[in-house]
């Protein structure tokens, strides 16, 4: 984790976009396609809340961060640029 503080905000995106498309099996599109406002649930990337279990499994593995409340999950998961802020400001 210590390697993860020295990545920029420009590089930790682009780290969680690949997580995301490893991690959440994405065949269809890849990490270069995601757009950094990309919406992550719904019409966006169309993600649902079983991929919502595994970002958190995936935060908390990869960052040692926690996500336990409802409220503070639906923002932070929102958007690609909501989910790399939050990371970067809290690892």
């Amino acid at each position: 984790m210590e390697d993860q503080k020295k990545l920029g905000l420009t590089e930790l995106r682009k780290k969680l976009k690949e997580l995301l498309v490893e991690g959440l099996s994405l065949e269809d599109i890849s990490p270069e396609e995601i757009k950094d406002d990309e919406i992550l649930f719904g019409d966006g990337l169309g993600l649902d809340s079983l991929d919502a279990v595994e970002i958190v499994v995936m935060l908390q593995r990869n960052f040692g961060l926690e996500i336990k409340d409802v409220k503070q999950g639906r923002e932070v998961f929102y958007s690609m640029d909501t989910l790399t802020r939050y990371v970067y400001e809290n690892m």
